[in-house]
């Protein structure tokens, strides 16, 4: 599937991006979010971007979200069951 976004000609200009860089960064944004929200794994955020999955949770901390987002209580089971 294909999904199309409208946007001023002169946008990625004023971002000082290449229409192919703000391509990408829309594609990772909309990866992100989805992940953050816990809607899309990190492998499937990956794949929607067109990228190897290392790649996508190393770029995370550019749009402030963690790797991991576990609580204190998962945290704790993970460390007790490892």
């Amino acid at each position: 599937m294909q999904l199309m976004v409208n946007f001023p000609d002169t946008l990625p200009d004023l971002l000082q991006e290449t229409k192919e860089q703000f391509a990408f960064e829309a594609k990772m944004a909309l990866a992100v979010k989805l992940f953050e929200m816990k809607r899309i794994s990190s492998g499937m955020a990956a794949s929607l971007v067109g990228i190897p999955r290392t790649s996508f949770l190393l770029n995370l901390h550019k749009y402030g979200v963690p790797m991991i987002d576990l609580d204190e209580d998962e945290l704790l089971s993970d460390v007790k069951n490892a």
